[in-house]
């Protein structure tokens, strides 16, 4: 077969069936009643102590390593999990230029966020995010399948998958945590519960400077400032967080072939660094399109390309849903295959607020209809999601595949401010001083009879 290039490139990276856990248990040395932890540690990988700033407030429950779940939920999950990732690409396909996310951490996210939902707000979501299955067997199924999906320790790889997962919750310091939240998240999702003060903005921004390291220890520095400044503010009460990172070699590397043309949408050729290989690997030529399976040493995963026929690139992607993409899959058969593709690198981030909402979660956005009561003691009056956060990563070349993702769920509540017990405008000539309030001294005087002058 001729050596072939790819003109236009759709990256399926589906991470919900790449992804496996190496989920950052909290500690849990607490007995009866939940607390927090005055030394702030957590147990990380292969138990080391990891020193935190932030006290975790540890529920008793470890996570559960072999959950009973049934074959039939496993699948019933997984066709979900497919089903809400091309409604969601179906919406984010409509912005300009690059696409690339993690299915998967936003359902996780927003399924850690959910065991908290009651009521409409909790069918809403469960709608969207088309979990099918009872909640009771929801959340220990998303547990196993996190399990499942672990990359196996194969010895003389070198260089084997990693596929690694970590939640976390950071929540407002007196936040009436609810003890069967905590257990649960603890048990199916292995997150901790750290304290924070949302109430200061010197307090948000240590927080969010926080949360934001924490994600970018968690993907190896590929997702950073997650949460954008003035995300938090002082009615924030709780922030959900969710993290991937994934490193690939293929099984048969490429070999770099300098720069050759690729054909942009509106017919532009432009010169790209590409990369080829020659070898025997499942592919498919279907009507309008072929797409080659590349496997990564070290596990089942692999990276589905998809390419449309010149000038069906529109048509072809619009029509890309569920059912047509398992039909693709379904046609691979193993052939010897030239390939040439380009190597490349970029990110994506958005802001899902609206875009969930279009695909049916309103209330859960909405103050006066969300109903989060499952996520606190005390039912914390008007607690609803306030922004839903999504950053990815991806890096293709020769050698194999990097990606990484982070999702923040930021719960708040929203309250009247309290009346002001005075209001003072300065609009006349005025006088400050500046004094040391330890001894009265007085540092600096001064009267501002004209504020423009010099």
């Amino acid at each position: 077969m001729r050596s072939r290039t790819l003109p236009r490139i759709v990256l399926i990276t589906l991470l919900f069936l790449l992804t496996a856990c190496r989920l950052v248990e909290p500690d849990l040395e607490s007995s009866g009643t939940v607390e927090p932890q005055v030394n702030g540690d957590s147990a990380g990988e292969a138990g080391e102590v990891v020193a935190t700033p932030w006290p975790i407030v540890a529920s008793e429950v470890v996570r559960e390593r072999e959950p009973q779940v049934s074959e039939e939920a496993l699948v019933a999950l997984t066709e979900g999990n497919v089903a809400f990732s091309f409604d969601i690409f179906d919406e984010l396909r409509h912005k300009e230029g690059n696409l690339f996310f993690s299915p998967y951490s936003i359902s996780m996210a927003l399924a850690m966020t959910y065991a908290g939902a009651r009521g409409e707000t909790a069918r809403q979501m469960a709608e969207t995010l088309h979990f099918a299955l009872p909640e009771g067997e929801l959340h220990p199924a998303i547990n196993a399948l996190d399990l499942s999906l672990a990359p196996a320790e194969l010895e003389g790889e070198g260089e084997a998958l990693r596929l690694e997962v970590a939640n976390s919750l950071w929540a407002q310091e007196g936040f009436p945590v609810a003890h069967p939240f905590l257990d649960l998240l603890a048990r199916q999702y292995g997150a901790g519960l750290r304290l924070v003060d949302y109430t200061s903005e010197a307090g948000r921004e240590t927080a969010r400077e926080a949360i934001n390291n924490w994600v970018a220890r968690q993907t190896e520095d590929k997702i950073k400032e997650l949460i954008p400044e003035r995300t938090l503010s002082g009615y924030t009460r709780l922030v959900l967080a969710n993290a991937i990172y994934f490193l690939g070699k293929w099984v048969a590397p490429f070999q770099e072939v300098g720069e050759q043309p690729f054909t942009l949408l509106n017919g532009q050729q432009v010169e790209v660094p590409m990369m080829a290989r020659e070898e025997t690997t499942p592919y498919a030529r279907g009507d309008g399109y072929e797409v080659v399976a590349l496997n990564y040493r070290g596990g089942p995963a692999r990276m589905l390309v998809l390419v449309p026929d010149s000038g069906e690139y529109k048509a072809f992607e619009a029509a890309l849903q569920q059912e047509r993409f398992d039909e693709i899959v379904g046609s691979l058969e193993r052939s010897y295959v030239s390939l040439t593709m380009p190597s490349f690198e970029f990110e994506s981030d958005f802001v899902l607020n609206e875009v969930l909402e279009e695909m049916g979660m309103a209330d859960p956005f909405k103050p006066e209809l969300a109903d989060f009561s499952g996520m606190s003691a005390k039912n914390e009056p008007g607690l609803y999601i306030s922004a839903v956060i999504h950053k990815a990563f991806v890096a293709v070349d020769e050698e194999g595949t990097e990606a990484a993702a982070a999702t923040a769920v930021v719960m708040g509540t929203e309250e009247e401010p309290p009346e002001p017990d005075a209001r003072v405008t300065v609009d006349r000539p005025f006088l400050f001083a500046i004094q040391d309030s330890d001894t009265g001294t007085l540092l600096f005087l001064g009267r501002v009879l004209d504020p423009r002058a010099d």
